[in-house]
């Protein structure tokens, strides 16, 4: 290994870190001991994978067995038994579908949780999310959920990611009425090329120079987001739906924006 692989994270991994990767996947301790064993050893019976994973003897069995069960290995009927690995392909693809359903099974969950708090939830309150990242995910799960027009301002690309533009384009094929307001030429150009996404911007260069986004949904969700100019602050953004403060903001901020730009 070279000081270059070093440095650029291209090290192999060690033993130990193998096995905590494969236990991630959900192996356990014994089971990703054997499983690496049987890697070394082809084929082995219990002993000789006691002897190469250290595994105690009588832990070997129910390790072998739960790796089977897995689809990760297949034993051989014979005096003493014999166990041999599938291909890493094979195990690959096995543990990658088998965290693929665990998730799948938790998230089921929790959407079931979410509807059914949902389903009685009222919306009288005004959030606040921290981090460049999750405010993204805020406003298009916002976006996601129009139903007859959104309105979105932002001062630059830092703000339009592949997702957005994809729910943003989404949306107006589904009848809603879209368009995206900024004083940023990259903004507008981005766009440009996007069906029945309609992007404008200001005559001239806004009075205050804005760090934030601003979305508007169906007039009755309003988000609004600021960048302080600190190093090292992160985007803050409040959001609010279907209450008063949100068809407050909802009416100023769109007639503000109207009276620069019109529509």
């Amino acid at each position: 290994m070279t000081d270059a692989d070093e440095g650029n994270g291209n090290a192999q991994p060690s033993e130990h870190e193998a096995i905590e990767a494969l236990e991630h996947l959900g192996l356990s301790n014994y089971a990703a001991w054997v499983f690496v064993a049987l890697q070394r050893l082809g084929v082995g019976t219990a002993k000789e994978i006691h002897d190469v994973a250290g595994v105690p003897r009588s832990q070997v069995y129910g390790a072998a067995e739960e790796l089977e069960g897995l689809g990760l290995v297949e034993l051989q009927q014979s005096t003493p038994k014999r166990y041999r690995s599938v291909s890493l392909d094979a195990a690959h693809r096995c543990l990658a579908e088998n965290l693929q359903n665990e998730a799948n099974r938790a998230f089921n969950y929790l959407e079931a949780a979410r509807a059914e708090r949902t389903a009685g939830e009222t919306r009288d309150d005004v959030w606040t999310i921290r981090g460049h990242e999750p405010v993204n995910n805020r406003v298009i799960e916002l976006v996601e959920q129009s139903q007859e027009r959104v309105l979105f301002a932002a001062p630059s690309l830092l703000f339009i990611t592949d997702d957005l533009v994809k729910a943003l384009r989404e949306r107006a094929a589904n009848n809603v009425d879209v368009r995206v307001v900024s004083e940023s030429a990259d903004v507008r150009d981005r766009f440009e090329t996007v069906p029945d996404v309609s992007a404008s911007g200001p005559d001239e260069e806004p009075p205050v120079d804005f760090t934030g986004r601003v979305l508007l949904v169906d007039r009755r969700v309003v988000l609004l987001s600021v960048v302080p100019n600190v190093p090292g602050s992160d985007e803050t953004a409040i959001w609010s739906a279907d209450t008063a403060m949100a068809d407050i903001l909802s009416q100023i901020i769109e007639g503000g924006i109207e009276s620069m730009i019109g529509f």
